[in-house]
């Protein structure tokens, strides 16, 4: 798994929406989302560009690989 930092996830409700973004943007992908660490886990390889947007878009901010 990569795990990558995404910042603005205060609730519940907020990792559930980055996790379907992502999902979104790569079909299959496994996506394990740690809201109290700001962290986001991806089990398949997805370009980085693209999980970037998808949580940009989502309304977060995306901070780099972890």
């Amino acid at each position: 798994m990569t795990s990558y930092r995404v910042a603005g996830m205060t609730c519940d409700g907020c990792a559930k929406a980055v996790a379907r973004a992502i999902e979104a943007a790569s079909p299959g992908a496994r996506v394990v989302v740690d809201r109290g660490a700001g962290k986001v886990e991806v089990d398949e390889r997805v370009a980085e560009s693209v999980l970037q947007k998808a949580v940009e878009d989502a309304g977060f901010e995306y901070a780099g690989r972890a």
